[in-house]
């Protein structure tokens, strides 16, 4: 990770290169770890937190809080499977292609999400569709 730390992923290199590789490896373990951390600092919140309030309105507001951390936590739970399906694709050099196209997905993309799947006008095709199936 040190020899990527003030590496950027350029146009000008060939796509999907062995460093272009290394470097979303190193950033997706990196988005890995800290969702893994912030879990286990929030199960040990929660399981601290096992206090009983005899004020039923602090004890209603203690169950929200916790419902909502839960739920935060279930979508970390599915964004870890889909970090891993992108580590994955990089193993199998599939990272980094549409999977409706085949064609290179964007540099800025995939750094600003490095678990995209589709590029940007897929991901737009793919998103109307869903809209009007929804509105039917």
């Amino acid at each position: 990770m040190e020899k990527l730390k003030n590496y950027r992923p350029t146009e000008k290199e060939p796509f999907m290169n062995d460093r272009q590789r290394d470097y979303f490896r190193a950033k997706l373990l990196a988005w890995k770890d800290e969702i893994l951390k912030e879990s286990k600092t929030t199960l040990l919140q929660l399981q601290e937190e096992n206090v009983n309030h005899p004020d039923l309105a602090d004890r209603a507001s203690s169950e929200t809080d916790r419902a909502i951390e839960l739920r935060a936590r279930d979508r970390q739970r599915k964004l870890i499977s889909k970090i891993d399906a992108a580590l994955q694709r990089i193993e199998e050099n599939t990272y980094g292609y549409c999977e409706d196209t085949g064609e290179p997905i964007s540099l800025k993309r995939l750094e600003a999400r490095p678990i995209a799947t589709l590029s940007v006008e897929a991901q737009e095709r793919h998103e109307k569709r869903e809209k009007v199936y929804r509105d039917e």
